[in-house]
């Protein structure tokens, strides 16, 4: 009997799981403009910002765009995971939060549905901005990127992890906030230092000491450098070390989460 229960449980949290992914999917593709807005944005990092800058900054080894490359890729994982707890705001707004708490399943496969369906949402845009840097190089338009069958399944792996551990953020940012604004103004406050962080746009050789420290507790510096080791066949840390620290972040962001969401007041 008790072997029943336990298996009549495990299909009901599976279950519910796949419907807090589905119903976050729905969302997406009904969002157009904010997939629209997702793509357009990195592309302008990549074209304007990398093209203009990078006429007056030499790169060792290659050209600055396809440096930069990797670190868009980030930007927008970034962006798009962190912002995607903005949801659970506007969810407990509307009051639907709570339908979905007193269904039949723990917080946690609440939590583990939004977590899978905010990755399935930057892991397509991924995918879009892969595809584009795949043209770009083969267009000649930004030349350096060894874009092939092995290092975009790498790519998309180190994207996978990193977005599942940044959707994770969002989500406990959302769960301690009451209000969009409030939101906003803490997602802001650890959305930028990352990102700047994270050596995206600077090479990690040569930093000064002071600086050398911060980007090294920044968690989004190592998915850089191993995106670089994939796409760019160069990196600052060793591969394994990498995907290393992201895997912990990951863990102890879903960790994490899972208490935070345990604890939510709804």
């Amino acid at each position: 009997m008790g072997r029943t229960f336990d298996a009549l449980q495990l299909q009901n949290e599976i279950g519910g799981i796949a419907a807090v992914w589905y119903r976050e999917w729905k969302v997406f593709l009904r969002e157009r403009s904010r997939i629209v807005a997702s793509i357009i944005n990195p592309i302008l990092w990549l074209l304007v910002f990398g093209g203009g800058l990078g006429a007056n900054v030499s790169i060792p080894g290659g050209n600055y765009q396809a440096f930069i490359y990797p670190g868009i890729l980030a930007q927008a994982v970034l962006f798009s995971s962190i912002f995607f707890g903005v949801y659970i705001v506007w969810d407990r707004k509307i009051d639907f939060l709570k339908e979905v708490l007193v269904a039949p399943i723990s917080r946690t496969s609440i939590f583990v549905g939004k977590v899978l369906g905010g990755a399935t949402d930057a892991m397509v845009q991924s995918c879009i901005l892969l595809l584009l840097g795949l043209l770009l190089a083969r267009g000649g338009v930004i030349a350096g990127l060894q874009l092939n069958v092995l290092s975009l399944a790498t790519a998309l792996l180190i994207l996978f992890v990193t977005t599942v551990s940044l959707v994770s953020v969002g989500l406990i940012i959302g769960s301690l906030m009451e209000s969009p604004e409030g939101f906003q103004l803490i997602s802001s406050f650890v959305l930028f230092p990352t990102f700047f962080l994270s050596g995206a746009l600077f090479p990690l050789d040569r930093l000064p000491s002071w600086l050398s420290v911060f980007i090294r507790c920044d968690p989004l510096t190592y998915s850089v450098d191993a995106l670089r080791a994939a796409i760019l066949g160069r990196s600052h840390f060793a591969l394994a070390w990498d995907l290393g620290v992201m895997t912990g972040f990951a863990v102890a962001t879903i960790a994490v989460g899972t208490y935070a969401f345990a604890r939510m007041k709804t």
